[in-house]
């Protein structure tokens, strides 16, 4: 197994992950995302988010994609774990633990506080997968999300007070 960076040539597996892990977690018809506008925000000059690839001599087996979040708390950076998958009949071999790792040590290099991700409450084997790797649920707090026409309400609302 070797973990390594998402390269722009890795768009179409990183898609294909992405619409399988949608399927995963019930939700196919959530995924939206349009491919010239991911690799963009992946690969351009911008960047808000980055991959790692799991891979073997079979092909890409997983993925873990991230993004930086700060906490004033800690007056340090952190990490975000959007998505964390690995193949069905690639898992129980060490991948998700190989993702995570990196990814820990990623956030040990750059200095952050905390590695953070949710996880769907039905989940129960990642759930057992996570707390096996001393990951602690944070069940005081709950997400929240604006989308569609509520952001677009809001953000469309402008500010009124002063400077």
């Amino acid at each position: 197994m070797r973990i390594r960076w998402a390269e722009p040539g890795d768009l179409e597996v990183i898609i294909e992950l992405i619409r399988a892990l949608a399927e995963y977690e019930r939700e196919p018809e959530a995924v939206r995302l349009e491919p010239g506008v991911l690799a963009g925000h992946l690969f351009g000059e911008r960047r808000y988010a980055e991959v790692l690839l799991a891979e073997d001599d079979r092909g890409v087996q997983g993925f873990a994609l991230f993004f930086h979040t700060f906490s004033t708390w800690e007056g340090r950076p952190g990490i975000w774990l959007e998505d964390l998958f690995v193949r069905p009949a690639a898992r129980g071999r060490g991948y998700g633990r190989g993702l995570l790792a990196r990814l820990a040590a990623i956030a040990l290099e750059r200095g952050c506080a905390r590695l953070e991700w949710s996880v769907l409450d039905w989940n129960a084997p990642a759930i057992g997968f996570y707390r096996a790797l001393g990951a602690v649920a944070m069940g005081e707090w709950t997400t929240y999300r604006l989308t569609g026409e509520a952001l677009v309400r809001l953000g469309n609302a402008g500010f009124r007070g002063g400077a």
